[in-house]
């Protein structure tokens, strides 16, 4: 009888992709799918290192399976499991821990591991060093027919103060081009309409499995290269560094085939002094400047912007100078993060702190910022046609879709549109 499996995942469109990935190479060996909230033989956790209560997630979730199956077998993979493998080994319930290096070789772990502590220890602990961690897994996303995450990158060679993802993830490394295009045409297969490239440090894109340049491929190569596929409709950017958004990116996608007029730029503070503080690499101005191109270039572009509140030393100055900035950028929409410590980051030793309430107030003021952003972007282009394409689910006799340029459109369901790129009066 084949064994069951259910995997659950925290974090960001990355984890998604690995997990789908990992389903599959299961399914490949013989489990059987199932839901999380189903019964099954195994079950999988995929967690993150951003949200500051991975380890709440992790306890809650293992308490839920106990609860449902208490003979399953409990696995724990992801940023989280490499960077404290040993915390997570002692959570009552838990099998197996598998770090970076191992994650992709999940199916051969469990077929040497059976339910129970190690040696009446703890689970077992399959970890190295993070600086030891090389290659490059390939993975995607592939819940729907619509849309699919596609990882191109890995890793990442900067230090900002306030993140742990070089040291849950390594050195930046990539795939090779052809390997983007084999995928690319894998999916096509599929009936996928839409790509959205995902990395940790996606601009970065070319450094090779070993950490180093291999040759010189840069993401400009790579979305040329993509550019001519046949197959998929449309491919979107996810995220993107500012200092890596080069002139030339952004002329090409501008005239593109393929690549949506949509960018996602992390900012993280309007704040020069912040911004030296975070070891960002590089300054408001330059941030500025790359706004200004995009819209000289692509007017209807949407432009989604990171920034983090509350991060040490961050005075009521401070962050009227992060609102002001934003508000009189040319943006669609925020992604607000409020700041919170993470264990070996050189933030988290840094003063003063800005109080939990404040940081939440400030929080508050950027959302808000972002609604009215998003409210103004969207307003800008009613009675506009562009080509959207329609998700596969519905919700209550309704279907969503998303123009080219990511504004949301909601009709009346109707089977004959779904999973179609059409020109929409939005």
């Amino acid at each position: 009888m084949s064994k069951t499996v259910a995997f659950h995942t925290l974090g960001c469109k990355l984890n998604y992709s690995e997990t789908s990935t990992l389903s599959r190479s299961l399914e490949a060996e013989g489990f059987v799918k199932k839901d999380f909230e189903d019964a099954a033989d195994v079950y999988v956790i995929n967690t993150c290192s951003v949200t500051d209560n991975a380890d709440k997630e992790c306890r809650m979730l293992v308490r839920r399976i106990q609860r449902r199956a208490p003979d399953a077998m409990v696995v724990i993979t992801g940023c989280y499991a490499q960077l404290k493998p040993e915390e997570i080994a002692k959570i009552e319930g838990v099998d197996l821990v598998l770090g970076a290096a191992e994650k992709f070789n999940l199916a051969a772990h469990l077929k040497e591991i059976s339910k129970g502590p190690a040696d009446g220890g703890g689970a077992k602990i399959c970890s190295c060093d993070i600086e030891d961690v090389a290659g490059f897994n390939s993975s995607y996303s592939l819940s729907d027919r619509t849309r699919t995450f596609l990882k191109v990158q890995d890793g990442c060679d900067y230090n900002c103060s306030f993140c742990t993802i070089p040291l849950a993830r390594g050195h930046s490394r990539s795939d090779s081009i052809e390997g983007v295009l084999n995928n690319m045409r894998e999916l096509s297969g599929t009936g996928t309409k839409e790509i959205v490239l995902t990395g940790i440090n996606l601009g970065d894109f070319g450094k090779g499995y070993d950490g180093g340049k291999t040759k010189e491929t840069t993401f400009y190569d790579l979305v040329q290269e993509m550019d001519k596929e046949e197959g998929i409709d449309r491919i979107r950017i996810s995220s993107i560094e500012p200092n890596l958004l080069t002139n030339e990116i952004i002329e090409f996608v501008a005239q593109s085939r393929r690549f949506m007029p949509h960018f996602h730029i992390p900012l993280q503070s309007g704040s020069d002094k912040i911004l030296g503080l975070m070891r960002r690499r590089y300054r408001r101005d330059l941030y500025a400047e790359r706004v200004a191109y995009i819209k000289q270039l692509m007017p209807h572009c949407c432009i989604g912007v990171d920034v983090i509140v509350g991060f040490p030393g961050e005075t009521d100055d401070d962050f009227k100078e992060t609102f002001d900035f934003l508000h009189d950028l040319d943006i669609s929409y925020l992604h607000v993060f409020t700041y919170s410590e993470r264990d070996n980051t050189l933030a988290a030793d840094m003063k003063p702190v800005v109080p939990v309430h404040i940081r939440n107030e400030r929080n508050k003021a950027l959302r808000n910022l972002s609604y009215q952003k998003m409210q103004y972007f969207t307003a800008q282009h009613q009675g506009s046609r562009r080509n959207v394409l329609f998700e596969y689910a519905p919700k209550n006799g309704m279907v969503e879709g998303y123009s080219d340029n990511y504004v949301k459109v909601q009709t009346m369901y109707n089977a004959d549109i779904l999973n179609k790129v059409i020109e929409w009066e939005l």
